[in-house]
């Protein structure tokens, strides 16, 4: 295989991986609390206790993965067009 056929086949499966994987799960974890809904702080003692409310995902520790969240807008986007 020459290296352009055997790129384009990298990307192609890495494409589709990740197509399935918004499929299947379109829900991530949230980047800034890591899935916990709420930040860790710590008193003075040192040991940890609970923060504030994470704002980006409203507290439920999941956010759209970037992948559904395109899939959903082209879907939205088709279907006003197609009124």
């Amino acid at each position: 295989m020459s290296l352009p056929v055997l790129a384009i086949a990298c990307l192609l499966i890495v494409t589709l991986g990740y197509g399935a994987k918004c499929w299947l799960s379109p829900f991530g974890d949230c980047r800034k609390c890591a899935g916990m809904g709420h930040a860790l702080k710590t008193d003075r003692k040192g040991h940890l206790k609970r923060g504030r409310d994470c704002r980006r995902c409203h507290a439920t520790g999941k956010r759209i993965r970037v992948g559904r969240w395109l899939y959903n807008r082209a879907a939205r986007t088709y279907r006003a067009g197609a009124r």
